[in-house]
């Protein structure tokens, strides 16, 4: 070797080795899973137990590690809130898309999820719904939606059943708030009810803004039903089961699983006593890691799951199992995969049917004792 080319080594090393690390830093990708819930308004709580199950998830993943293509991945959690309005759903779903999210976890309601899931639709973005239950939201033919939920066509025949068959209630009055999901819910109750045998002496609607129910409440005690069942959230069912305890109506309160919260006590008082509600998934402590998620979750967040937060950790595990099954973090290669999903997480084995339903859903029943939810029945449908 010459003293010419002695000189020339450590510059070409050195430039070799620039290449390197150029090179690895090129080969780290941030990826961003949007996540859609109302963190504002009446139940922002219940949005913020939707991020809280994401976000943990996320949070998982990218200390495990996460190589995709050969490329070093960073998960990135894309926060959007709804407000629970169907508007704004449309517009922050239209900013994830513009976002160059891979994916999208939520919304958490069924009026906002159903707009939404167009745009992802146009898109081309895989919706994964950890708990809109109105039927509608799947029987649009859209390929990128799904959820991780029973329906309500399923949730509202559990529901009416238990009523008839465990409470022998013969007579029913059904109010909604007027939502997607509230009426839906309560329509399915309804014409199970009827078919149970079940006289519906009325069918009243208010809104998911309400906090005053003495009215109608008014009306249904001097129709004397054995039973009302409420289709709507917790933030005004609270109020709904509590002024009808007030009112003095002997009628058992029935709820879907918007009503069906943790938090319910605190909006309820003592009348939590006097509720039945179903949840359209598979209770916590009947999931195999649903004691050591609680203490995972509980230690992460200072507060104990209100509902469905399992649901949307799950949702992010599903996404990355099909993006390593595409080996890809293309959306389009994403969404190809989503059909084949047969995951086991938190939720047990995860599979769906043509339409992006779970083929195996399940609804879980519960009361309240001393106001403490407390399980009552599982119903495989």
């Amino acid at each position: 070797m010459n003293l010419s080319m002695k000189k020339h080594v450590p510059v070409a090393a050195a430039a070799m080795l620039c290449t390197m690390m150029v090179t690895h830093a090129v080969a780290d990708q941030t990826v961003l899973i949007g996540h859609v819930a109302p963190l504002t308004g009446q139940i922002a709580h219940l949005g913020k137990d939707n991020e809280n199950g994401a976000r943990l998830a996320i949070e998982e993943i990218n200390r495990k590690g996460l190589v995709i293509g050969g490329q070093k991945i960073t998960l990135v959690l894309d926060v959007q809130d709804d407000a629970a309005d169907p508007r704004t759903a449309t517009q922050v779903a239209q900013k994830l898309v513009d976002d160059h999210v891979v994916a999208v976890v939520g919304h958490l309601n069924s009026g906002t999820s159903i707009p939404a899931s167009r745009i992802y639709s146009d898109a081309g973005i895989v919706q994964i719904s950890p708990s809109s239950t109105n039927p509608a939201l799947t029987q649009q033919g859209f390929k990128t939606t799904y959820r991780l939920v029973a329906t309500d066509a399923q949730q509202g025949p559990a529901l009416a059943n238990y009523a008839a068959k465990n409470l022998k209630v013969r007579s029913v009055a059904i109010v909604d708030d007027a939502t997607a999901y509230g009426q839906g819910l309560a329509s399915e109750f309804e014409k199970s009810a009827k078919a149970l045998g079940i006289t519906v002496v009325s069918h009243d609607a208010t809104s998911d803004k309400a906090v005053d129910f003495r009215a109608v409440l008014t009306k249904i005690k001097g129709e004397n039903p054995d039973a009302i069942m409420y289709g709507g959230m917790d933030a005004t069912g609270g109020p709904f089961a509590k002024q009808s305890k007030q009112l003095g109506l002997r009628a058992k309160v029935l709820a879907g699983d918007g009503l069906c919260t943790e938090n319910l006590a605190d909006l309820a008082g003592t009348a939590t006593d006097n509720v039945i509600c179903s949840q359209a998934g598979l209770a916590l402590e009947k999931m195999a890691s649903g004691k050591e998620f609680q203490q995972k979750y509980e230690a992460r967040f200072h507060q104990p799951i209100l509902i469905y937060a399992p649901f949307t950790y799950d949702a992010v595990y599903i996404i990355v199992d099909a993006m390593k099954r595409a080996n890809s973090t293309d959306p389009a290669k994403i969404l190809a995969k989503m059909p084949g999903t047969d995951y086991t997480g938190m939720l047990g084995e995860t599979t769906f049917d043509s339409k992006g339903d779970l083929k195996h859903g399940v609804i879980s029943l519960y009361d309240y004792k001393a106001g403490k939810k407390t399980l009552l029945d599982i119903v495989k449908m």
